[in-house]
């Protein structure tokens, strides 16, 4: 199957816009968002870009019902009072409301998860590493990996607010261990980059990420992953 990777959004609705054309036009068979919808670099009083983010995104789940969602660390800041950089006060109840509605518009609430697995690539905001696995999950669930998945994603904030989490973890600058390094692929975003590539077995997809005065990191591209193969082509 050929997966469209939607980014970290960070307050960027138009992304979605040209994710929409590239389904429409074919380039992929579905989508999987990495979220991080909100929050950006001194954006905390926009509250209408906020707003017209999140409606962008339950837009999108209207035009794609079949987009899987993966929380990031700015979503769930919200929803679990962390604050962090970028964090907005101002915006929490718009964030937790419109969240809860884009939950609401997914068809299943399986959709939106820490971790989903399409064939042999694993989708995630951060990235899963053996340490990880070894601290958190229970070594007879190992062998069936949406066994383990099911468990990672019912961990909660005391376990996944951490640096070593999926939601946090950063492969770009480590050379931990990454779960599945000869079996599957990993394709997170989280962390900006100024180009996709893979490293062992990560795919890094965060190229629409910005710096403070809002000059663009990286190439702004999609990425569409072979799920079976593991390869990727981008599309601008």
């Amino acid at each position: 199957m050929k997966v469209l990777v939607i980014p970290d959004i960070h307050l960027k609705p138009e992304i979605f816009d040209r994710a929409s054309e590239l389904l429409h036009e074919g380039a992929a068979d579905r989508a999987v968002c990495l979220m991080d919808l909100p929050d950006d670099w001194k954006k905390e009083y926009q509250i209408e870009l906020y707003e017209k983010t999140f409606d962008r995104a339950i837009l999108f789940v209207q035009e794609h019902p079949d987009t899987l969602w993966c929380y990031g660390n700015h979503d769930l800041s919200y929803v679990w009072d962390c604050m962090e950089t970028g964090f907005s006060p101002y915006a929490i109840s718009t964030v937790n409301n419109k969240l809860n509605r884009l939950k609401a518009s997914l068809p299943s609430m399986g959709q939106i998860a820490f971790i989903h697995r399409i064939d042999n690539t694993l989708f995630m905001h951060g990235g899963l590493t053996v340490r990880f696995m070894k601290l958190y999950v229970e070594t007879d669930r190992w062998g069936d990996v949406d066994r383990m998945i099911r468990s990672i994603n019912r961990l909660g904030r005391d376990i996944m607010w951490q640096q070593e989490s999926p939601l946090w973890f950063r492969p770009q600058y480590s050379e931990e261990e990454m779960y599945g390094e000869h079996e599957y692929t990993q394709v997170v975003g989280h962390t900006p980059v100024k180009e996709i590539a893979k490293k062992r077995n990560v795919i890094s997809c965060d190229v629409f990420s910005t710096y403070q005065d809002g000059t663009p990191i990286g190439t702004c591209e999609f990425a569409i992953i072979d799920t079976v193969t593991g390869e990727f082509t981008t599309r601008k």
